[in-house]
């Protein structure tokens, strides 16, 4: 079985229209979370791993020489998805026309088009693998399995916002796992861009703002958050695509893993907002409340 086999016609499905998410959904109360960071890094191992995406990621990225900028760039857009109204869809555009032109050609003569449907669609599949991923280690709550369908047709506007195809676009959670497994099973592949993102993760170069001089004291400083990074985001690879690369996986790292977890979990949840929270969730976050009070006082004016 094919990736593309494991989804079901789309001809007879109604898929939502574009629109900016609204607080009350399960996205925008945890993208923007901290901990959000810690699972992007599994989603982005398993795009690197996709062909197309990784030749692409090759030429084009900068994670190799400004990790901290394109990390920075990568969580800021990202916020923008959820958090940021109307320019959500405007933030959606920029990135589809940024890379209508990130094409290229491979060592074997294959092209590869950032726009493919395929690949294009994947990098919000991954998106869906790594929120409940997160949810499953770093969550109080796991997600259920209802919560997870719910969680899904959220990301299925998101994808919509992103004008993925509709032929790409699984019906349930369900499907979307028998479709996630096929596609990391039978086309993920060990790229030589997923191998350099690791080895990135792991030790993070500094900033290139930051005076030479300065070196030394920013990599033993996050020396041990680039191991974190790296041992979360092998543990919350999945097992097939962990072979592929050649990464190994214990019991033990697994329980040291969940661990980490359960006392993350219960760390964050005792911060105040605005550092539990990334800036631009947190400022949307506050202006929603004031938009709500403001509402309150009109409504209860008196007259």
């Amino acid at each position: 079985m094919t990736a593309s086999a494991a989804l079901e016609p789309t001809s007879t499905r109604s898929l939502p229209q574009r629109r900016p998410f609204a607080p009350g959904s399960r996205l925008w109360d945890e993208t923007g979370l901290i901990t959000f960071s810690l699972t992007a890094g599994s989603a982005f191992l398993l795009q690197t791993m996709e062909p197309s995406i990784a030749a692409v990621v090759d030429e084009h990225s900068t994670f190799r020489t400004d990790p901290m900028g394109r990390a920075v760039r990568s969580i800021a857009s990202v916020m923008m998805w959820i958090y940021g109204g109307e320019d959500a869809l405007a933030e959606a555009d920029r990135l589809r026309a940024m890379h209508a032109s990130l094409n290229t050609t491979d060592a074997h003569g294959t092209k590869h088009k950032a726009l493919a449907s395929g690949p294009w669609a994947w990098v919000l599949h991954t998106g869906t693998f790594a929120f409940t991923e997160n949810s499953k280690y770093f969550s109080r709550s796991p997600l259920t399995d209802a919560e997870k369908e719910a969680v899904f047709q959220e990301m299925v506007q998101l994808m919509r916002n992103f004008a993925v195809a509709p032929k790409e676009i699984p019906a349930s959670y369900a499907e979307f796992e028998t479709f996630f497994a096929d596609t990391v099973a039978n086309h993920l592949v060990a790229t030589d861009t997923a191998r350099d993102y690791l080895r990135v993760i792991r030790s993070v170069a500094p900033p290139k703002q930051l005076p030479r001089a300065l070196a030394p004291l920013w990599r033993a400083a996050v020396a041990p958050v680039g191991r974190m990074q790296y041992f979360v985001t092998v543990g919350t690879t999945p097992d097939v695509a962990r072979a592929k690369l050649g990464l190994t996986w214990t019991e033990s790292d697994e329980r040291k893993l969940r661990a980490l977890g359960w006392l993350l979990a219960r760390t964050v949840a005792l911060l105040p907002e605005r550092v539990r929270y990334f800036p631009i969730a947190f400022e949307a976050r506050r202006l929603e409340r004031d938009r709500l009070r403001l509402r309150k006082l009109i409504d209860f004016r008196p007259i």
